[in-house]
């Protein structure tokens, strides 16, 4: 029985594409479908790959709205099967890492979540912010929500233990004071113990300030206590009184610290607390870090593409990408909800960490007060968040949405493409391209042409003429390498979205040149403005009457700032031909006369009509301008 989504999807024969997923394998794999450009839209994994991808195709009416807009895009697939389960959920973690899928629940910019990087293999410990986890011996901490939260931290922990500044103290700074034999004003102000001087510190005592550092970040405070008192007290009876008031001073700092840390039932117990908050497709998931008993940092992390997600999916895709580089799991994870497939995700944990790793959901106790915590933390983070996103992300998605809601297209539109043509009476006629990537402007994108195949002021032709070599260009342009992140410049980057500056003629000749290449499936709209500029209404083909924005809308801003970009990108590019024409020179169209001959001939003479009246042997007189030269520029002037 034919499956009936495929007549909903992009691909071009679906009995081809249905007699493949017909011999699909009935074993675990990971699969991934693409568009017709064969750009990865979605990583997924299944213990079943046959029944998975089988289902996408099934009544449209029982997938969600975002299932069906992915279906709507799909032409093509490929699948990669494994041994088992777990080696499925190792390699889709991977391919979502490098890929990044537009339809997959992403770790908001996880490619750039700092660290703090503790170098013990050195002979005088640093201590400092990274965004890259390595194998090489040092200890990592995090990763932390953003680099204010990595300042935060970095800067209370060089209070209490005066190691080596992390932002002020750089290895030239270093060397420098190394070779002065003079330390730095930090070691005055007691933010430093010194270690670029020798005899001010020894590394015995700087590394144990180290050392100590690393055992707060585990969460070992009690010992550090225990410790510092017991090295004031020591210092107290060798008369050392000026040490020992520098470690009563550190005592009482650390302790005061330790106050503001929730002191928990479940003693000594180290365990990451997981809990959401979700609302209008946005998601904040926050972690709270217990370490011994006690509550040593709390983060949130945004998720993006979330919408239509359930919970139990949300998460798992969380705890998929978070672990898979952090450098710390504790034994025990309590988790809000339930996630999907969690023997598996405790067998990948339990591996990576090489002890048994345990997730539970608590429903009642200290637990689940504790995961109650989490999820209040969450709440405010996401209601905190909403104020920045209703400015820059989260509106330009919320007027993405509305437009493709608006145009009825099959998905959100993240790159649009507005062309517009310029010129002066018919000369100098010049279009541009501009690009907006996920609702805001991409001026390494930017192209434009000199149209040279229309005489006169006719704009409906030079759309013609640019949408075709546009678009033909994309054609002999080699789609990006699948292995690579692709070029958001590239000619073979096709746009969700096509504006033209114009009415229904513009957009039936763009169409047109798109229908020429096999492209007119790709929307394509026209701005028509009124006389002063002032509507911006959308036209498409066959409509009866543009559609009217809202005129308070920020879909209209949007549509707006689009074409005055393209308008200005043409208008300025116009101008500068046009200049570059005024001041061209007779003396340009010699053969043999560059710029430095054309400037010695102005030089020696001061005028074009002196040249002109200049001859033979004394235009040869001029340095540079030989007889062939002279004569060729006589024939002309």
């Amino acid at each position: 029985m034919p499956l009936p989504g495929l007549t909903s999807s992009a691909i071009t024969d679906p009995g081809e594409l249905e007699e493949r997923l017909a011999h699909l394998p009935q074993s675990p794999g990971v699969y991934l479908w693409k568009d017709d450009r064969q750009t990865i839209l979605y990583i997924g994994k299944s213990k079943n790959l046959y029944a998975r991808m089988r289902s996408y195709f099934g009544a449209p009416s029982g997938l969600s709205a975002k299932t069906r807009r992915l279906v709507g895009q799909i032409a093509d697939f490929e699948v990669i099967t494994t041994q088992n389960e777990l080696e499925a959920l190792l390699l889709e973690m991977n391919l979502i890492k490098q890929h990044r899928p537009r339809y997959n629940v992403l770790l908001k910019d996880d490619k750039t979540y700092p660290y703090i990087k503790v170098t013990l293999a050195e002979a005088w410990p640093r201590i400092f912010p990274t965004r890259t986890v390595l194998d090489d011996g040092a200890r990592y901490f995090g990763p932390y929500a953003s680099a204010g939260s990595v300042r935060t931290t970095l800067d209370m922990l060089n209070r209490l233990f005066a190691f080596r500044p992390p932002y002020e103290c750089g290895d030239r700074k270093f060397v420098r004071h190394q070779r002065a034999g003079k330390p730095c004003l930090s070691y005055d102000l007691k933010r430093c113990l010194g270690p670029c001087v020798p005899d001010l510190v020894s590394q015995a005592d700087y590394r144990a300030a180290v050392e100590a550092v690393c055992r707060f970040l585990e969460g070992k405070s009690d010992h550090m206590v225990r410790d510092l008192r017991t090295r004031m007290e020591q210092a107290a009876e060798d008369l050392n009184f000026e040490r020992a008031a520098s470690l009563r001073d550190q005592l009482q700092a650390l302790e005061h610290i330790l106050e503001k840390q929730q002191v928990l039932r479940t003693v000594n117990t180290d365990q990451d607390v997981i809990a959401f908050a979700r609302d209008d497709g946005s998601a904040v998931v926050q972690v709270l870090f217990i370490r011994g008993g006690k509550l040593i940092g709390s983060e949130p992390y945004p998720l993006q593409g979330t919408d239509e997600e359930t919970d139990a999916h949300l998460l798992t895709s969380f705890l998929t990408q978070f672990y898979h580089r952090a450098p710390d799991i504790p034994p025990f994870l309590l988790l809000a909800d339930y996630i999907e497939e969690p023997m598996i995700i405790e067998q990948w944990l339990s591996e990576k960490r090489g002890h048994r790793v345990d997730i539970q959901v608590p429903r009642r106790g200290e637990k689940r007060r504790l995961v109650e915590l989490a999820t209040q933390n969450a709440t405010r983070k996401l209601e905190e968040l909403r104020q920045q996103w209703l400015s820059s992300d989260q509106r330009a998605t919320a007027v993405l949405s509305e437009l493709r809601d608006i145009l009825k297209l099959p998905g959100l539109p993240q790159r649009i493409e507005c062309y517009d043509i310029s010129n002066t009476q018919g000369s100098q006629s010049v279009a541009s391209m501009v690009v907006f990537t996920q609702g805001k402007p991409d001026p390494a994108a930017y192209r434009r042409f000199k149209i040279k195949t229309i005489a006169g002021a006719n704009d409906v032709a030079s759309i013609y003429e640019v949408i075709h070599r546009r678009f033909k260009r994309a054609a002999t342009t080699p789609p990006p390498d699948a292995a690579s992140p692709s070029d958001p410049a590239s000619w073979a980057q096709m746009p969700d979205l096509l504006l033209v500056d114009g009415g229904a003629a513009q957009v039936q000749s763009a169409l047109t040149a798109l229908r020429n290449l096999g492209l007119d499936h790709i929307p394509t709209v026209g701005v028509a403005k009124g006389i002063n500029r002032d509507r911006f209404d959308l036209v498409g083909p066959g409509w009866d009457e543009p559609l009217a924005l809202a005129r308070d809308s920020h879909l209209l801003n949007l549509v707006r700032q689009i074409d005055e970009e393209a308008h200005r990108f043409a208008i300025a590019y116009h101008r500068k031909l046009r200049q570059r024409a005024t001041l061209r020179s007779p003396l340009d169209d010699v053969p043999g006369i560059g710029p430095q001959r054309k400037r010695a001939l102005l030089k020696a003479f001061g005028s074009l009509d002196a040249i002109r009246q200049a001859t033979v042997e004394e235009l040869i007189a001029v340095p540079g301008i030989t007889r062939t030269v002279a004569e060729a520029l006589k024939a002309i002037l």
